[in-house]
């Protein structure tokens, strides 16, 4: 399957994308405050968006994370999913005070990652697979 192979191409797609969504939400705020006055609540499909970029970055992970070379790439995508994932939800559901921009931490490092394990942490064989 072409989405197995590609794991990681998928994986910094989902995060670059990601990551723009976040960087344009503001915009949208603004624009649509100047053209109805009269709300100014998210429209609940930009909402969904966060969670599908979640499911298709943890699939890309999970297949990423089987297939790398290197062990410490496994834990790095795994915490930076994590990160986001928490950021996201505490984004929905307030639960502690975070600035806006720290979702971009975890985005940008998951596009980062995703490279790198692309260009430098990929098996030949299914025995160097996660064994470093």
């Amino acid at each position: 399957m072409i989405l197995v192979q590609k794991s990681n191409v998928l994986g910094a797609l989902s995060s670059g994308l990601c990551l723009i969504h976040c960087v344009f939400t503001p915009f949208l705020f603004v624009a649509k405050s100047h053209s109805m006055a009269c709300c100014s609540s998210t429209p609940s499909w930009w909402g969904i968006i966060d969670y599908l970029f979640l499911i298709i970055s943890f699939y890309a992970i999970h297949i990423s994370a089987k297939t790398t070379s290197k062990t410490w790439m496994k834990y790095a995508l795994w915490f930076c999913w994590v990160l986001l994932f928490f950021i996201i939800l505490n984004e929905h559901l307030s639960l502690i005070y975070l600035v806006e921009e720290s979702i971009y931490i975890p985005s940008l490092s998951l596009v980062f990652l995703h490279i790198y394990n692309h260009k430098y942490c990929q098996c030949t064989n299914e025995k160097c697979c996660a064994n470093n």
